[in-house]
């Protein structure tokens, strides 16, 4: 659920009119990002010609490789690397041999040192469909006309020799998202659509808002307003009679996906069927202070450091549901800071530097995480009639199943046609897994369990 780890490009090569610094930098350049405990490697790929510099990039642990980015300079030692798209800037000073500098994304800065090294391959997802596919698939475009006239940008596929099928909308999860849900080397929903459209079922999957092709800004959103974007993805549908069956449209959410969904159902009667993969069914902030709580396990920290990290958590989660500006900013930091002296783990205490502390609040203050943590899904839930799927994973410690397929099932008590499934081994992005960590995300060959991706097209088809 991390947005950092979202990598969509576009093509544009930066001309520079001089070459300003008589070094040679050309070549790959490595170095590794440390996210909330995981190492993300960077790679910079950098050519220069009479023309000035280019740079590709690479993220081997997502599996994404020799993307353009915008710009990049060199004047006096001073490297920076732009990419508009991700809202990526990295700057560093280049000194005997090696480049100290920081990489920016989306407001959130992180050091980044790198030195060179060799360029690595791209690995094989077995279960990535390849081209071509069975079916037909459409680059559509559709537009909101509820919030500006924001175009989107996505992907329709229709199965071959299926005369008005079902229609399935995939809602991504938290963080800015391409169609495919794309992250540490996996595109869940690239393969989710794959199956479900070989099986008889049409899908419509896009970029979310400010994202890829997408037009709109992604940082002032809110679940609300992804909902509405949602709901703007089946006014397109309903124009599209002539391949699918605009009675039949459904949706299918993951992580934050699984919350939006019932709130568009809860509001809208021509939803078909919902799918909640990994969905809520509890409020925000219990869903974050388990998570946490459940991460810090996995991680390996002290039980006494788990305790004081959820009550200062449970604390700085009250004062953003009820913000205060500035304030309500002093109070949380506070806060945070008081924790230092606490804890005994010694990785805990490198984590809270004031940069860290400060991109915490900036993240605890967005707007989308104040809707979040004042939002409890049985206000949705509760108006849900459609018939509703809900699975998750054994292992998934970002939502917990049990807590949160509970919550989902009783808020639903009164529908008539409800499926809760959970399934063993498996992680918050349905892959077969040792222990549920994030950690393990990159590592795990397999994007999607097959038993589940089976379990929700016969549940789809079997009602459709």
């Amino acid at each position: 659920m991390q947005s950092l780890f979202k990598l969509i490009f576009r093509l544009a090569f930066f001309l520079a009119a001089i070459v300003a610094s008589a070094q040679d930098i050309s070549g790959t350049w490595k170095g590794e990002l440390s996210i909330q405990g995981i190492e993300l490697p960077i790679v910079f790929n950098i050519s220069q010609s009479d023309n000035g510099f280019t740079t590709t990039l690479d993220s081997p642990k997502q599996n994404a490789f020799d993307m353009p980015t915008d710009k990049t300079t060199f004047v006096n030692n001073k490297l920076t690397i732009t990419y508009g798209d991700i809202a990526m800037e990295y700057t560093a000073m280049y000194e005997n041999g090696a480049f100290t500098g920081t990489f920016t994304q989306a407001g959130q800065s992180f050091p980044l040192d790198m030195k060179r090294g060799e360029k690595e391959a791209k690995k094989e997802r077995p279960q990535e469909p390849k081209k071509p596919y069975p079916y037909a698939s459409e680059e559509v475009n559709f537009i909101n006309k509820k919030a500006d006239n924001i175009k989107f940008s996505g992907t329709l596929t229709i199965p071959a020799n299926v005369k008005n099928p079902p229609v399935a909308i995939l809602i991504t999860g938290s963080g800015p998202q391409n169609r495919d849900e794309e992250l540490l080397g996996h595109r869940p929903f690239l393969v989710l659509a794959d199956h479900l459209t070989r099986q008889g079922i049409a899908v419509l999957r896009y970029d979310d808002r400010g994202t890829a092709k997408s037009e709109g800004n992604f940082s002032a959103a809110t679940s609300f307003d992804f909902a509405n974007d949602v709901e703007a993805a089946m006014e397109y549908l309903q124009t599209r009679s002539d391949v699918v069956d605009p009675n039949k449209i459904g949706l299918v959410g993951h992580s934050e996906g699984g919350l939006i969904a019932p709130i568009v159902a809860a509001r809208n009667n021509k939803v078909a069927f919902c799918v909640l993969l990994a969905g809520p069914g509890v409020d925000g902030k219990e869903v974050l202070l388990t998570q946490g709580k459940r991460a810090a396990e996995l991680e390996g920290y002290p039980a006494s450091d788990i305790a004081i990290s959820q009550e200062v958590s449970a604390k700085v989660f009250d004062i953003c549901a009820d913000f205060k500006g500035e304030a309500s900013k002093k109070q949380m930091k506070e806060l945070i800071e008081s924790i230092k002296t606490k804890m005994t783990s010694p990785k805990a205490k490198e984590e809270l530097t004031d940069a860290n502390i400060n991109r915490q609040i900036e993240m605890f203050t967005s707007p989308w995480m104040q809707a979040f943590l004042g939002y409890d899904p049985q206000t949705s839930l509760k108006k849900v009639n459609c018939p509703v799927l809900a699975i998750n994973g054994e292992k998934d410690f970002q939502v917990l199943p049990k807590l949160n397929l509970d919550g989902i099932k009783k808020g639903l008590q009164h529908n008539k046609d409800v499926t809760i499934k959970e399934f063993k081994d498996l992680n918050h992005l349905f892959q077969t897994s040792e222990t549920g960590a994030l950690s393990e995300y990159s590592e795990i060959e397999e994007t999607f369990a097959p038993v589940a991706l089976n379990f929700v097209s016969e549940w789809i088809n079997a009602r459709f």
